[in-house]
């Protein structure tokens, strides 16, 4: 007996509202429902909440304190919760800031790929944008340098603009500075002033293109010399902060060959699979590479490569700003892959996905129900404390999406560009699966909201606001702001005449180091993160003189 076929409802490549459905599905897809996360997450979301919450106009602040940071990502942040707000919890609003970025991001590369390669080609530079490992966990936590994958994507897209639209090339040249500046510092400003005389080669035969250029470049500078003349006429003691901490950043210690091989580690696994596929279309057009819409993409590359960890402290973070021109370099080889090649990549995209689909539903029903026994006793010891829950709403979500999932093995047509969309379409997925079915386990040891209650219940709440500290990090002290409004202050500073102390003690081996603060400070209170092994807290309170002598 032969069964009718599926209907191939979803058409290739994917145009006009499914483009936009595949993309917002990645942008939203675990962007909501989760506790801020330790280090940068839970940062940037306290310096958020901090600035909507105290009405300080432009100063910014760190569980009280003055952060110097470029602003435009927690006015951003700002936007979004005033918009949302009322609908969302303040750190899922706060964090759409994150989306609206990333949003901005996709839609620049995908005119950028338009211009470049044509219509056909315009949807693969944003799905491969989506597809690649380095991007998905920072385009859904609080991170700032968002806003400068944002400018360079702007960048890009101006520079694929200029000959044949030079007014919207220049508009978006200048916003692509602004951007860099407000949203990395003068940092993101070298980097982009570096890049532009660096790529300005391209147009060293065209008179017309480099005096647009020059014209741009002036432009820009012109527009940030107001802006920042107006933070400064606004607040003027925060601004001249936020330029000490900025060149006291440019101006440090000098660490370019550890930090470009570190970029050179993380590469691999960090651009996968985009690198491949800008190999092969470098192969491919071994006779073409003078030509713009290759050397352009592939020039930015090299240049970002070379000049990031002269502008930044290279973390995996940082490696994301070389994604947008490998994308743009990677899309005439994914449309171009031979017919061996493309079956492979998408059988390779169907069984990794759908295989890690299966762990996790295997890995949830041990979470929750407790089968199978042995998985179940494993997430037990290395969570210790967590007791698994149904969450309904989760439950169904995770249903959908893996119905979704059955559905695109079973019903994309060919087309090149299948085996893209199943990757992109797959990764998103995966990514949507975990934190529906694995969020509460995964909340239970990277979220601070257990030890910031336990440590608040112990600290009288009329001493909140001066507690001394001593070795605790930007991470902690913003979790334990954000959870339970608890205000630090350092111990060899403002914090001196604080009544209470917390330590942060490092594990050495079986041992924990720690700091002894002297005789008239009595411990009260120790903890940790559930499972956590690396890191422990006490809370010490000041003894009277004559509590000491009893």
């Amino acid at each position: 007996m032969r069964f009718p076929a599926l209907p191939h409802s979803l058409k290739l490549p994917p145009t006009g509202w499914t483009l936009a459905g595949l993309l917002a599905f990645y942008v939203f897809a675990g962007l909501f429902g989760h506790d801020p996360w330790a280090n940068d997450d839970v940062i940037h979301l306290a310096v958020a909440r901090d600035f909507v919450e105290s009405g300080h106009g432009f100063h910014l602040s760190l569980a009280g304190q003055p952060f110097f940071a470029p602003p435009l990502y927690y006015w951003s942040a700002a936007l979004t919760e005033a918009i949302s707000g009322w609908l969302l919890p303040t750190h899922d609003a706060l964090r759409l800031a994150s989306g609206l970025w990333t949003a901005l991001t996709l839609m620049a590369l995908y005119y950028a790929g338009r211009e470049m390669y044509g219509p056909q080609a315009a949807a693969a530079t944003p799905l491969l944008m989506a597809g690649s490992f380095g991007l998905i966990v920072y385009a859904h936590e609080a991170q700032p340098l968002l806003i400068m994958l944002t400018a360079i994507s702007f960048w890009l897209l101006a520079f694929a603009l200029l000959p044949r639209k030079p007014r919207p090339a220049i508009l978006l040249l200048c916003l692509a500075f602004l951007l860099a500046t407000l949203g990395s510092g003068l940092a993101g400003l070298l980097l982009l002033t570096l890049l532009y005389f660096s790529v300005f080669a391209f147009f060293r035969t065209a008179r017309r293109e480099a005096g647009r250029l020059f014209f741009a470049l002036a432009a820009s500078l012109a527009l940030l010399l107001a802006v920042s003349s107006l933070l400064y006429l606004a607040a003027p003691e925060w601004f001249l902060g936020w330029m000490v901490r900025e060149w006291a950043l440019l101006s440090g210690e000098w660490r370019y060959g550890r930090e470009i091989w570190f970029l050179i580690d993380v590469f691999p696994w960090f651009a996968w699979p985009l690198w491949p596929l800008a190999g092969w279309t470098l192969w491919r057009n071994r006779r073409r590479l003078l030509q713009p819409d290759i050397m352009l993409p592939l020039a930015v590359l090299v240049v970002l490569f070379l000049l990031l960890p002269a502008c930044f402290p290279v973390r995996r973070s940082a490696a994301m700003l070389l994604l947008p021109s490998l994308a743009l370099l990677a899309t005439p080889g994914v449309l171009t892959l031979r017919q061996g090649a493309a079956n492979a990549f998408d059988w390779f995209s169907g069984m990794v996905f759908t295989v890690f689909a299966i762990l996790l539903w295997v890995g949830w029903s041990a979470a929750v129900f407790g089968y199978p026994t042995k998985l179940a006793e494993r997430a037990v010891v290395l969570k210790p404390g967590f007791v698994g829950q149904f969450d309904l709403w989760f439950f169904a979500l995770a249903i959908i999406v893996t119905l979704w999932w059955l559905w695109l093995l079973l019903a994309m047509p060919r087309s090149p560009y299948r085996c893209l969309v199943r990757w992109s379409a797959g990764f998103t997925i995966g990514w949507l699966l975990a934190v529906s079915l694995w969020l509460p386990w995964v909340d239970h040891g990277k979220s601070y909201r257990s030890v910031a209650t336990s440590l608040a219940a112990a600290i009288p709440e009329e001493h909140r606001n001066c507690i001394a500290e001593r070795q605790i990090g930007q991470a902690q002290i913003a979790s334990f702001a954000y959870f339970e409004g608890l205000r630090f202050l350092p111990l060899h500073g403002e914090g001196r005449n604080c009544q209470w102390l917390i330590l942060a003690g490092r594990r050495l081996q079986t041992e924990w180091k720690w700091i002894q603060p002297g005789e008239e400070w009595r411990r009260v209170w120790e903890g940790n993160r559930p499972g956590d092994r690396r890191e422990r807290f006490r809370l010490y309170r000041r003894e009277t003189a004559d509590e000491w002598h009893d």
